[in-house]
């Protein structure tokens, strides 16, 4: 995915959620922060979002923009419309979005992008094989400190033992990559 295709999104969901803002929260909210990241972490063709305003009109998007939908089909990727609940994030995560938002490109609408940092602790706290790969090259690429991804999942609600497991894959995957 691209950082016009992440935009494009956001202006297709907006509009279908007939909103101006959403939560954009999927692996691609990185996009956000890094428009440029590296190809290996733009992998997934699909964006998860809710609208900010109007969550009611979240499954109106997955239905209109979702996965084999005429817009999946025409354009190659696809927004999926699903809960911010359903993303482990961490305290604070609101206040450390990153907008994406331009008046031709997104015809004035903003993606509230999680922050990588935060990004990175959702993934994390999912703990899938694909999710470690993601966090470990944005470690590998500097697009992410330890020290605050640390930080970040000691403010989330996890078990003591996923968040010691979570605090000792960091500190193994750091001492690999150097």
């Amino acid at each position: 995915m691209t950082r016009e295709q992440l935009e494009h999104a956001i202006r297709a969901a907006c509009d279908v959620a007939n909103d101006d803002q959403l939560w954009v929260f999927g692996s691609q909210a990185i996009l956000g922060t890094y428009p440029d990241a590296p190809e290996p972490i733009r992998t997934s063709i699909e964006v998860d979002v809710q609208p900010k305003n109007r969550p009611e009109a979240t499954d109106a998007i997955d239905g209109a923009l979702g996965e084999l939908s005429m817009f999946h089909q025409t354009h190659g990727f696809y927004v999926h419309g699903i809960s911010i609940e359903s993303a482990m994030l961490p305290k604070g995560w609101q206040d450390r979005t990153v907008s994406v938002c331009d008046p031709i490109a997104t015809h004035g609408k903003t993606g509230l992008c999680i922050e990588v940092h935060d990004l990175a602790a959702s993934k994390l706290a999912a703990y899938r094989e694909k999710d470690r790969d993601f966090v470990r090259m944005l470690l590998i690429e500097n697009m992410i400190e330890a020290k605050i991804l640390l930080e970040r999942i000691r403010t989330m609600r996890l078990g003591k033992q996923l968040r010691n497991r979570l605090a000792a894959w960091i500190q193994m995957t750091v001492e690999e990559l150097h």
